[in-house]
């Protein structure tokens, strides 16, 4: 019997692939989870002696060993061993043997050699049977990743396109993203951002080892989707200029981007934003099989110095000083949750983590952010790995004011604090809708839940200071912060105001809004009050100043007036941002010295719509027609539909559109042909030299070809 030998090996793709959620890799080798029996045939040269086994050896990684558990040898027996890999002869016929392999639900993911050899054979006759990929598995209940959900495991494991909200609190956007990670490559490429990381340059065999944790495998890819310290995948720009690559807006999925960068030998694709490090994240986790979404957080803090406060400073006419602010208030900034267990905490902290690969601040050396438990940033309990402290501070730091004299003395103005943390949102399960997920990182604003969390966190932090720093804070200019000045509120004015927008700001027209004042009291009360108006970028930073005006203003006893503002759109054209933002600020200072800074954040709108012509069915091409408007009160040429989806047309379509006249409304169609059934997403991008992109996108249902 020693002349046995393998000689055939039937994978059994579909069966597997349906069993195990992966008939959409499109990889030449077979992709499987960890810890669920796959089965595959084995046709042999002649048929199994009764007392023969077959003895089966795993290993993933160089220098594979089985004390690193990156190596496994087994034999065929008739029970399945929890804790190890396992093989169970299922059936067998003259010349073939059925096989079902199982790897323990705490495998090591990634790429596998599979070889066998007969019993009666000698050691080192194994033949290589083939390679296969184990990825994490939410299906299975003994996996870390397990989400009980069915619903939930389709959206954040399975689908292949989503939804990030960007604009302003008061007006949150939706935009498309093409996840991708079923496409061409992917797979082969998320594997190789793990390998392309820094430990495992340094310890490939150690590295691999650990890819069994989901902890250690997202930490790992928080780090490698930025490119700050490893020639990691994408390369931030915060500046406005995006010379030498792509504005971060023009991106509309993760596959262009992660085919770049692989392609270019790991070279950094230029230029990504937050949304742009979130999606590409997403991609590559649900890729390896960890449930993953994407969250935007409105008004979210960057603070620098981690005394859970951000310091603004302004001028006179509520400019920002950007010398002397080192935090910031972003707009909105975009993140990862995943699902898994914490093992490293205990079990009240499961569920969702957080996870940021945008390079903000660096996390034990290295640009990385998460995970972060939900709950432990719900609770104040910011000294649990990983980064806390910065998470918390996204969604709960308080904002302060502060009036920067030219004497460099400083004033506190009065802010609200409950401007950080608002509207935290995410795409709902199964359909295109927003939910609010805000009552999942903090109690109710304004509770006493809710500032007793924040005083709990304060006190943890301060009291586990790594420098020993407990009272005081350096802040920019020498000055210093203490612990019981972030907890002590500005004295309310005697005065509220607040900015009206009087018609919707669209893009290319003129704004028009009023600072609507009102005086508090029963006395009459003199207001001076400083204007300005800057574009900005999404991150609040200043661009142009577009608005300087001062106004002097009398109230009555409880009287109300309107101070109108007009900005005319040549006066911001040259300097608007793709962002569309633009920041109002209004200083008012009243009789007795106090002061009260008014902000408004604005989104200029625009219009696309697109509609489909039809049912969509497998392989049979459909209409799509774009309705598009120049925006514009001049003619412009050059104007370019750029079409992205996955399953629905293979990279990216580009569609010229006729010159258009001012504000003209114009119909443009083309054909799409969808080659994978079920709900697909289509982006239609209107792009001009002229004008910001104009972005759209429209959900398909595609049909089964009968």
């Amino acid at each position: 019997m020693a002349g046995i030998r393998v000689t055939k090996v039937d994978w059994q793709r579909l069966r597997n692939g349906a069993a195990h959620h992966t008939q959409e890799y499109p990889c030449p080798e077979l992709v499987v989870r960890r810890g669920q029996k796959f089965t595959f045939t084995l046709e042999l040269n002649k048929s199994l002696e009764y007392t023969e086994t077959l003895i089966f050896t795993v290993e993933t990684g160089p220098q594979a060993s089985e004390a690193l558990r990156t190596k496994a040898v087994f034999q065929t027996s008739e029970l399945t061993v929890d804790d190890s890999w396992t093989a169970v002869k299922e059936a067998q016929t003259e010349n073939a043997t059925t096989v079902s392999l199982t790897s323990p639900p705490d495998a090591v993911i990634g790429r596998y050699q599979l070889s066998a050899r007969v019993s009666s054979r000698r050691k080192h006759n194994d033949r290589k049977l083939g390679e296969f990929v184990l990825l994490f598995n939410p299906w299975c209940p003994e996996d870390d990743v397990f989400l009980a959900s069915e619903e939930e495991r389709q959206e954040y494991v399975l689908n292949d396109s989503g939804i990030i909200f960007r604009g302003v609190e008061k007006h949150i956007r939706a935009q498309g993203w093409n996840f991708g990670q079923f496409e061409e490559d992917i797979l082969h490429i998320c594997l190789s951002i793990l390998d392309r990381s820094p430990s495992h340059q340094d310890d490939p065999a150690t590295d691999v080892s650990r890819r069994h944790d989901p902890i250690y495998v997202t930490r790992a890819v928080s780090a490698m989707v930025n490119s700050n310290n490893d020639r990691g995948v994408v390369q931030g720009q915060w500046k406005g200029k995006y010379g030498g690559g792509t504005s971060p807006l023009q991106w509309r999925g993760s596959v262009a981007i992660l085919h770049k960068w692989f392609k270019g030998r790991f070279k950094p694709v230029k230029y990504g934003q937050c949304w742009v490090f979130a999606g590409v994240m997403c991609t590559v986790l649900r890729c390896l099989g960890i449930a993953t979404r994407i969250v935007s957080n409105f008004n979210s803090a960057h603070d620098t110095d981690r005394n859970l406060s951000v310091d603004k400073y302004v001028d006179s006419f509520g400019r920002t000083l950007e010398d002397l602010t080192e935090d910031s208030m972003w707009n909105f900034h975009v993140w990862n949750e995943s699902w898994f267990a914490r093992q490293d905490l205990g079990s009240s902290y499961n569920g969702w983590q957080v996870l940021d690969a945008t390079p903000q601040e660096e996390s034990e050396g290295v640009f990385r952010c998460g995970p972060a438990s939900v709950t432990a940033i719900r609770e104040g309990d910011v000294h649990l790995a990983h980064d806390g402290p910065f998470v918390f501070a996204e969604v709960n730091a308080d904002y302060i004011t502060w009036l920067w004299n030219e004497d460099e003395s400083r004033e506190r103005v009065y802010s609200d604090t409950k401007k950080i943390g608002r509207c935290i949102s995410t795409k709902a399960v199964g359909s295109d809708s927003r939910v609010d997920i805000t009552s999942l990182y903090k109690y109710p604003e304004g509770s006493r839940k809710e500032r007793q969390v924040y005083s709990k966190a304060v006190k943890k932090l301060f009291g586990v200071d790594a420098s020993g720093r407990r009272a005081r804070v350096r802040r920019a200019g020498g000055r210093g912060l203490r612990c019981d000045e972030l907890l002590k509120p500005a004295t309310k004015p005697s005065i509220a105001g607040k900015f009206k927008v009087l018609e919707p700001p669209l893009l290319g027209h003129d704004l028009r809004l009023a600072l609507c004042l009102a005086n508090l009291t029963s006395r009459s009360q003199r207001v001076h009050v400083n204007l300005s108006g800057a574009t900005i970028l999404y991150t609040r930073r200043p661009v142009a100043e577009i608005l300087h005006e001062s106004h002097a203003v009398k109230l009555g006893p409880e009287e109300e007036k309107k101070i109108p503002v007009e900005i005319s759109y040549s006066q911001y054209k040259e300097d608007l941002t793709e962002d569309k933002k633009i920041l109002l600020a209004a200083l008012c200072l009243v009789t007795k010295g106090e002061k009260l800074l008014v902000e408004k954040d604005i989104t200029l709108e625009d219009v696309i719509s697109i509609k489909v012509l039809g049912p969509a069915v497998v392989g049979v091409a459909v209409a799509v027609e774009v309705m598009v408007v120049n925006p514009l009160l001049e003619k412009v040429e050059d104007c370019v539909l750029m079409v992205e989806g996955s399953g629905l047309l293979q990279g990216q379509l580009s569609i010229s559109v006729p010159s258009l006249e001012p504000q003209e409304r114009a119909s443009v169609q083309f054909s799409i042909t969808p080659s994978k059934s079920g709900s697909r997403q289509l982006q239609v991008d209107l792009v001009s030299p002229r004008f910001p992109d104009i972005k759209g996108f429209v959900i398909i249902h595609v049909a089964t070809a009968k």
